[in-house]
Parts: C-alpha cells; sequence; structure tokens
C-alpha cells in the first residue's frame, strides 16, 4: 500500500522567540500540524542550521513564521525582527517562507494546554510549539478549503 504525499512537501510554522523558538510541521497528508520541541532561540545561527537541518531531513519546503502584529495590525520591534528573519532563513533553507499573522495564538495555545491539564512549567515549555501548531492548522486549513471549493 502506497501512502499518498503532499507534492508540493512539508510545511513547517515558526513561532519566533529570543530564548525559545516554538516549531510544528505538517503531516505527510498536509492536512494536521504537529508541534514539535521548541528550538534553541539565542543563537540565530544555531537555530538557522537546525531548521536547514529540518528542512533537509523532513522535505519541508515552505516555512511559515508568526509575525507577532499588535491587536490594530501595527508592526513593532518583534515583527520587524520576524520579517529580517525571513530572509535568513530562504537564504539558509533554499524554502519558500510565508510569513502569517500570529495574532492571539499565544493565549489560545496557553488556555489549550491548560485544559488539557498541564502544569504551568509544561504550559510554559510547549506553549511556543503550541503557537506554532496553531498557525500553521489554520494555514493548512485555508489551503483545504481553497483547493475543494472550485
Amino acid at each position: 500500500m502506497s501512502t499518498f504525499r503532499d507534492p508540493r512537501g512539508r510545511v513547517a510554522a515558526i513561532d519566533l522567540g529570543k530564548a525559545r523558538v516554538g516549531l510544528a510541521l505538517s503531516d505527510e497528508l498536509g492536512l494536521l500540524a504537529h508541534p514539535r520541541p521548541a528550538l534553541d532561540g539565542s543563537s540565530l545561527k544555531g537555530l538557522l542550521v537546525a531548521l536547514g537541518h529540518l528542512a533537509r531531513s523532513e522535505g519541508v519546503e515552505r516555512f511559515l513564521v508568526g509575525l507577532p502584529l499588535d491587536l490594530r495590525g501595527g508592526e513593532g520591534v518583534a515583527a520587524q525582527r520576524a520579517m529580517r528573519f525571513c530572509q535568513k532563513l530562504a537564504d539558509e533553507t533554499g524554502c519558500a517562507v510565508e510569513l502569517v499573522d500570529e495574532r492571539l495564538t499565544t493565549v489560545e495555545a496557553t488556555r489549550r494546554l491548560k485544559e488539557q491539564g498541564k502544569r504551568r512549567d509544561e504550559v510554559r515549555a510547549g506553549v511556543d510549539s503550541a503557537s506554532a501548531a496553531i498557525v500553521l492548522q489554520q494555514w493548512l486549513d485555508r489551503r483545504g478549503l481553497r483547493r475543494t471549493s472550485r
């Protein structure tokens, strides 16, 4: 039995933080987002190397980078940092990189983790990747709706 694989490759989402970088990866069908352990965000060079390795080993062809806009849609320092990071990520990996609005994903991820009964330290450790998974799942859902509505 052969397994269907999305011909466009897998998609990874990143919640860029200074200390921790949340990470989520689509399944091979391009339907579901799965959180992965957060990466160390303290070294840009180390982070880019780790993401390059992920792209090669998991067949990632597109990265989504969370764009932290304020509630009115304005761009602050964190948003500008995310924009600069995108070009470096594209240069390092050769993958397509797309900025995606991540407003309120941390709030939603925190709520979901608490509902699962996670302790405070588990919430803190998992919230970045849970946020990345929300961003990725929303993106996958929108893409799936476009594909089936034609």
